[in-house]
C-alpha cells in the first residue's frame, strides 16, 4: 500500500466550531491553578479545578512537562529615515539553538513586518539604553515562507541575553494587546528551563510549584521534555483537507532518564500539554525507527515528518515498554544521553496513542491541527465537550482555563 493512501481523509470544516470573542481570555487568572479543568474520564464529563489535580491522577502517574522557555521574540528595529520594522524571531537558520549563546552574530529564519519598506543593503538597529547594547539586522534573503536575517552585535554578550534587553514576549495574535511587564513571567511556565520556544506550551501555565509539590506528596513523578514551539502552532489550517495541510516542525530534545521511565508499563503517562504529547508520540516512532535500522548504526538526532508513523505502521509494532527499552538500550551502547531532532507529527482522528495515557490541555482554536489532537482522543464527543466548556463559561486558549482528559485505548 502506497504511504499516500494511508493519509487520512479528513475535511477541516468538521472542526468548526463557534467561538465568540468574550470567551476568549485575554489576561490569566490571578492565581495560575485557580483556573477551571474540564475532566473527561470513561466518557463522562466533570467539573473541577487544576488545584485539584493531585485528587484527580491515579499515584502511579508521571507528569511530563515541556520545560521549553519562550524568548523575546518580536524585535522592533528603526530605519534610517525613522521608520519602523518589526522582525519576528521563528526559528535559528541552521535549527540549531546553541546559536542562542552566539556572542557576535546569529542567523535567523524570521518574519517580517514592513519588509517592503526594507531596502536590501539597509542595516536595521536597536539601541538599548539601560545596556548601551546596540542590535543590528542584515537582510540575507527572502524565502518562500519567511526571511533570513543576520543579527550583529558588539557587546560581546550572549544573544538571548541581547534580545531579552531589546524584545517583546511574544503574545499569541488572537490576544489583541501588548505585552505588558506582567506578561514576562505569566506567559512562562515555572519551571521553563531551556531557551527557544515563541509561543508558551499553554497547559502548563496553570502549575505552581505549590501544585508539584502536592503531586510528588501524593507520589504521582514527574519528568521533562525539550520542544521548542513555533508559530506555526498558530498557523490556521487554510487547505480544505488535512492532507493537504503542511505541518510545522519543531525541536525537540529528551533525556534517556525518561526514555527509561517511559519503559515502565505501571505508570499512567499524563502529557501536559499538546506540545508534550507531540514529543512522547514521536519518540516512540523515532526508536520503532532506530530499532529497524540499528544494523546501519545509531545515530542521537533524527527527525520525524507529518505522515512517517503511517508507513512505519505497516509492521508488527513493539509495545510502549519493549521500544523504550530497546531505545534505552542503544542509547546507553552509543554513549547517548539525549535525542534530539525535529517533529512534524500530525496527530489525527485514526492515530492509536503509543505513550500517554491521559493529556492535560487547554481549550483550542476552530479548525486547527491541535483540535485534530483532541478528535483523535475523544472521536466526535469533541463536539459535547467544547460545547459544555463554552455553556459553563470556561476561558478558552493560551491564558484560558483546561481540561484532562483520559485515552482509554493506548495500544
Amino acid at each position: 500500500m502506497k504511504k499516500e493512501a494511508l493519509i487520512p481523509h479528513i475535511e477541516m470544516a468538521a472542526f468548526h466550531y463557534e467561538l465568540p470573542n468574550n470567551r476568549i481570555a485575554m489576561t490569566p487568572l490571578i492565581n495560575r491553578d485557580a483556573s477551571k479543568l474540564l475532566v473527561r474520564k470513561n466518557k463522562i464529563l466533570d467539573h473541577s479545578h487544576y488545584h485539584q489535580l493531585p485528587e484527580l491522577l491515579p499515584s502511579n502517574s508521571l507528569l511530563v512537562f515541556n520545560n521549553t522557555r519562550v524568548i523575546a521574540a518580536r524585535l522592533k528595529f528603526k530605519k534610517s529615515s525613522g521608520g519602523e520594522i518589526e522582525i519576528f524571531l521563528l526559528e535559528p537558520a541552521d535549527g540549531n539553538y546553541d546559536c542562542l549563546n552566539d556572542l557576535q552574530q546569529s542567523s535567523w529564519k524570521c518574519l517580517v513586518g514592513g519588509a517592503k519598506k526594507w531596502k536590501n543593503d539597509e542595516m536595521l538597529q536597536i539601541s538599548n539604553d539601560f545596556s548601551n547594547n546596540k542590535l543590528q539586522a542584515a537582510l540575507v534573503s527572502k524565502k518562500d515562507d519567511h526571511y533570513l536575517i543576520k543579527f550583529l552585535w558588539s557587546s560581546g554578550i550572549p544573544f538571548e541575553k541581547v534580545i531579552a534587553e531589546t524584545g517583546k514576549i511574544p503574545l499569541p495574535p488572537y490576544i489583541k494587546r501588548e505585552a505588558t511587564e506582567d506578561d514576562q513571567h505569566r506567559y512562562q511556565t515555572v519551571y521553563a528551563a531551556h531557551e527557544g520556544s515563541v509561543a508558551a506550551p499553554t497547559a502548563g501555565l496553570h502549575f505552581t510549584e505549590t501544585l508539584i509539590n502536592n503531586l510528588t506528596a501524593k507520589g504521582i513523578e514527574h519528568s521533562f521534555v525539550t520542544l521548542h514551539v513555533g508559530a506555526g502552532t498558530f498557523k490556521p489550517v487554510t487547505a480544505a483537507l488535512i492532507e493537504d495541510h503542511a505541518m510545522h516542525e519543531e525541536y525537540f530534545q529528551v533525556h534517556i532518564d525518561l526514555i527509561s521511565q517511559l519503559a515502565d508499563m505501571d505508570k499512567t503517562i499524563v502529557s501536559v500539554g499538546t506540545t508534550s504529547l507531540r514529543t512522547l508520540e514521536s519518540i516512540y516512532w523515532i526508536a520503532v525507527k532506530a530499532i529497524n535500522n540499528k544494523k546501519e548504526g545509531f545515530s542521537s538526532n533524527n527527525n520525524l515528518g507529518q505522515w512517517e508513523h503511517l508507513s512505519l505502521s505497516n509492521q508488527i509494532l513493539p509495545s510502549r515498554e519493549e521500544t523504550f527499552q530497546e531505545l534505552k538500550k542503544l542509547m546507553m551502547e552509543n554513549d547517548v544521553e539525549n535525542i534530539t531532532g525535529h517533529t512534524g507529527i500530525c496527530i489525527a482522528p485514526g492515530y492509536a496513542f503509543k505513550v500517554a495515557n491521559a493529556l492535560i490541555t487547554n481549550f483550542h482554536q476552530p479548525q486547527s491541527t491541535l483540535l485534530l489532537i483532541i478528535a483523535a482522543i475523544m472521536g466526535e464527543d469533541w463536539k459535547k465537550m467544547y460545547a459544555n466548556a463554552l455553556e459553563n463559561e470556561y476561558r478558552f486558549l493560551s491564558y484560558g482555563d483546561g481540561s484532562l482528559l483520559f485515552i482509554e485505548d493506548v495500544q
